[in-house]
């Protein structure tokens, strides 16, 4: 059996992340924190706005975790945690809070998983919009 290595997510890649979510706000006159995680969860890249609300640096890297842990986008998991939903009882099954709210976005190479960025500050459609713009940068 072969595997093929896949490029992890660099820190040169995660700071255009940032700077890309980070232009999209600003262009729509928000202010957010922006955080970007590797494969493994580690902090790759961060920035908080100081005009933010002060919890958004905490809700981008929820955002962030949650999109990484469920590879999927934060927007996408909203009804699963509702009562009845696929994840209901998820988010007391982990060792670090989930979040969802729209606003983390997993990122992909090659159709792996190589890390997630967070977006908050913002209204969640916002938060996604620029998360989405950001991750789309490195396509």
């Amino acid at each position: 059996m072969s595997t093929t290595a896949v490029a992890p997510l660099t820190t040169e890649e995660a700071e255009l992340l940032v700077a890309t979510a980070r232009r999209a706000a600003e262009e729509a006159g928000v202010a957010v924190s922006v955080t970007v995680l590797d494969a493994g969860g580690h902090l790759l890249a961060f920035r908080r706005d100081d005009r933010a609300v002060l919890i958004s640096g905490e809700t981008s890297t929820r955002k962030a975790y949650t999109a990484l842990q469920l590879n999927a986008p934060t927007a996408d998991l909203v009804d699963a945690v509702q009562p009845g939903g696929l994840f209901h009882t998820l988010p007391t099954a982990l060792d670090r809070p989930l979040l969802f709210i729209a606003g983390g976005v997993p990122v992909h190479r090659e159709g792996r998983l190589i890390g997630a960025v967070g977006v908050g500050g913002g209204a969640p459609e916002q938060d996604h919009g620029f998360a989405t713009a950001a991750v789309q940068a490195l396509a």
